[in-house]
């Protein structure tokens, strides 16, 4: 038996369909965001700390 042979349920599909459109429209660009975010002010932090990248004056 093959899985072209297997039937997904209509209602699987549908269910399917939402995920995916919610994980694309939502959850990855809000992750990236967050990322992105989360990065930069750690970078922030960090440079309040131990002051800005370069030579010692």
């Amino acid at each position: 038996m093959s899985l072209a042979d297997e039937r997904v349920p209509s209602s699987d599909r549908g269910k399917e369909t939402r995920l995916f459109l919610f994980l694309v429209a939502c959850l990855f660009p809000m992750l990236s965001i967050a990322l992105v975010g989360g990065y930069g002010f750690f970078i922030w932090f960090i440079q309040m700390i131990f002051g800005p990248p370069g030579p010692p004056n």
